[in-house]
């Protein structure tokens, strides 16, 4: 059993790859028919104030690269699940039964979450694209944003607690404990704090990798566990990611952009609590955890100290502000999220 589980984790991953390739040309067409990127660097961060060292590094990358990328990996997530689950539904072959990775108590709700959040993405980078939104730099303002994932997280949590009954969490070491009504809030401020993390794109190459350790590590904590389904759900995402990096190394065919953090972000917190691992997830995705404290330090020093502590946050445009090369930050930042991975 563990053999078959085996085989149709990797090779739905393979094939998840080898559908995103082939979706490319395809995406790659309209991005650059239609010209969906920034028409000019973004010069004002959310908060209001000026970004005058980022606009000086992004300059030449920003405004001819598209940022709609993201749309590959949930795509092909979305076409792979549904054409296996379509197959199991209309064929009597036992191969799709065994194929078919949508199931009510493992993959209904991350699938749904990340195909949610991920719309909410796209619109937030058309509107960037095309300068919509009464924020100055385009897209739809940060508090409208949280406020979205915000119900999707009140969704996903309801769902966890009144559905699925989950009461308990699994604390390493100690076993499981009981938390009653606190898994409500745990579950939404996870998913808040990690769609915050959405912030690691930005440098050729450096999502896609980070992300990819992120959800193979959980995708072996889910095997392991017995949990087929959520792992070859994590493999399909890996496979799309490995193909999205394939175009995303420098020099990058397009970007993620929201239409890709968003859906990733707030599918791995599903994922994270499906495994009962979620303690975990501070460790595995130790890099998201990095960016998000970078950002809310430099935003807190700004606010009440009237200076910055980095260059520019989030960390990853401080080392590249500091005179790093882009693909020595994407490369170590690759090395410090499989170590993270592996760890956790």
């Amino acid at each position: 059993m563990d053999l078959i589980s085996a085989v149709k984790i990797f090779g739905l991953s393979a094939l998840s790859f080898v559908v995103a390739i082939l979706l490319t040309p395809l995406l790659t067409k309209i991005m650059y028919k239609y010209q969906l990127w920034r028409k000019d660097v973004r010069e004002v961060s959310p908060d209001g104030s000026r970004t005058p060292l980022f606009a000086a590094l992004h300059k030449d990358r920003e405004t001819r690269v598209p940022r709609l990328g993201g749309v590959l990996i949930w795509a092909t997530t979305l076409v792979v699940a549904l054409g296996f689950w379509l197959g199991a539904e209309f064929s009597a072959s036992p191969f799709w039964d065994k194929a078919n990775f949508l199931s009510r108590n493992q993959t209904w709700l991350p699938l749904f979450i990340l195909i949610a959040a991920s719309l909410l993405g796209l619109a937030d980078d058309l509107f960037q694209v095309f300068r919509k939104g009464k924020y100055a730099a385009g897209g739809i303002r940060f508090r409208h944003r949280l406020f979205m994932v915000l119900l999707i997280a009140l969704a996903g949590a309801w769902w966890f607690y009144f559905k699925l009954d989950w009461r308990t969490l699994y604390v390493p070491g100690i076993g499981e404990i009981w938390i009653g009504l606190w898994y409500l809030p745990l579950f939404v401020t996870t998913m808040i704090g990690l769609f915050s993390s959405g912030v690691v794109d930005g440098i050729d190459g450096l999502s896609g990798g980070v992300f990819a350790s992120i959800f193979a590590a959980y995708g072996g904590i889910a095997f392991f566990r017995g949990q087929i389904d959520i792992a070859a759900f994590a493999g399909v995402i890996l496979g799309a990611l490995l193909a999205f990096l394939w175009f995303n190394i420098p020099p990058a065919r397009f970007y993620m952009g929201e239409s890709g953090n968003l859906g990733l972000t707030t599918s791995l917190t599903v994922i994270a609590f499906l495994t009962d691992s979620v303690l975990a997830l501070p460790v595995i995705g130790f890099v998201l955890v990095a960016e998000v404290a970078s950002d809310i330090i430099q935003f807190a020093s700004k606010k009440f100290r009237g200076k910055k502590v980095f260059l520019i946050a989030p960390i990853h445009h401080h080392f590249e502000a500091a005179g790093w090369p882009p693909y020595k930050v994407t490369m170590r930042f690759w090395v410090i999220s499989v170590v993270a991975a592996i760890l956790g």
